[in-house]
């Protein structure tokens, strides 16, 4: 794919950290500028306006994901908000278990580890294991297991789980289904009702190519009456437009986990990211991914300098292509590239590069003839 127009960047930058932060396309720093300039001048005078942005984003996430219902989405701070809206809503019992793996990013780790003042033990899964990591993550559960939950693609590795044969599991179990699905909408097809998750989030500021400070809630309707309040606001009532009424109850749908106002800002910019998914297309995206994480193992794979900690198997992989130098230390090598332009990370013991689809093909082997340059 040529060099594409919503991504004029610096020539003398590599972007591989799609995975950490993404650049901005132009169209989000316009809807951003647009949105600014408005306030400046108008204030909130188009304030009803806005709220159709705000419908509108919903619908996109909607699209996005496959949600059945508008009704079903949420727009949180973050993942970790998300996620935290789940473990510390289900009312837990002494004994009740949570299964995750053991390479999970902390925020699909803490607010579950926080869960242990109620008695909840979390069991961490080696995703390693044989016969394969669904295997043995459905292996660990038992009666008392109330949730799976899962990164769907893993920060560190790249390992990708398949989510319809753990969502089947738990469904079949009575085990709630949690992903934390930040690794994954923005870089490969997520289907909230295919893979049968009660609830699924993520930042909008990796894959998506949003700002930070706003993210996707998918609750499943049957779970919203399951999971207790702890944040309580004007906007999280059924009435939300009535400010006299003294008595409230929560809204009947996913607003109940939305307390305070909007992030306007935030819902102009993460739109306009969205529009370009949608219009490139997910099937599309993927594929021009694919293409690009493809390239990068094969090179760095079958060279004898590096071992891959990425898996292997094309199955187990989506946007992120991690290795590490046998020789030499990967922070250093990490220092090395930074300091050249290529912008990556070093995560899982090894450097992380993260292509997103409209990266070129002149960037990346740009970014293998710096490293033979280091090395």
């Amino acid at each position: 794919m040529k060099n594409y127009p919503e991504f004029p960047q610096d020539k003398d930058l590599y972007y591989l950290n799609h995975a950490a932060v993404s650049p901005w396309p132009a169209r989000t720093a316009r809807a951003v500028t647009d949105f600014a300039n408005e306030n400046v001048a108008r204030g909130a005078a188009a304030y009803p306006v806005w709220l159709k942005k705000e419908r509108l984003l919903r619908q996109q996430i909607c699209d996005l994901i496959n949600a059945p219902t508008l009704e079903s989405i949420a727009l949180l701070k973050n993942t970790s908000e998300a996620i935290s809206v789940v473990a510390e809503g289900i009312d837990w019992n002494t004994g009740d278990n949570v299964v995750t793996t053991s390479e999970e990013f902390p925020s699909n780790r803490i607010p579950w580890q926080a869960q242990s003042r109620h008695g909840v033990e979390l069991r961490e899964v080696d995703l390693g294991a044989e016969p394969g990591g669904e295997q043995a993550l459905m292996a660990a559960c038992n009666r008392d297991t109330r949730v799976l939950t899962v990164s769907s693609v893993q920060f560190g590795s790249g390992y990708k789980l398949d989510l319809d044969v753990l969502g089947r599991y738990c469904r079949q179990k009575n085990i709630l289904f949690c992903v934390d699905a930040i690794q994954s909408i923005g870089a490969h097809a997520l289907d909230v009702q295919q893979c049968d998750a009660d609830f699924v989030m993520a930042d909008a500021h990796k894959w998506m190519m949003g700002p930070e400070g706003i993210a996707l809630f998918y609750c499943r309707e049957e779970r919203l009456e399951q999971l207790r309040l702890h944040q309580y606001g004007w906007h999280m009532v059924e009435n939300a437009g009535n400010y006299d009424i003294k008595e409230w109850t929560p809204a009947p749908d996913a607003r109940r986990f939305e307390c305070g106002s909007p992030n306007m800002l935030g819902i102009h910019a993460m739109s306009a990211s969205l529009s370009l998914l949608l219009e490139v297309g997910m099937d599309n995206i993927e594929q021009q991914i694919s293409i690009r994480v493809d390239s990068l193992v094969d090179a760095l794979g079958n060279d004898a300098r590096f071992d891959m900690i990425t898996p292997e198997d094309p199955r187990r992989r989506a946007g992120i292509v991690n290795f590490r130098p046998v020789e030499h230390d990967a922070a250093e090598l990490h220092k090395a590239l930074i300091a050249r332009g290529v912008i990556c990370a070093h995560r899982g013991g090894g450097i992380r590069f993260s292509p997103h689809f409209y990266t070129t093909t002149e960037t990346i082997n740009k970014v293998l003839e710096i490293i033979n340059i280091i090395y």
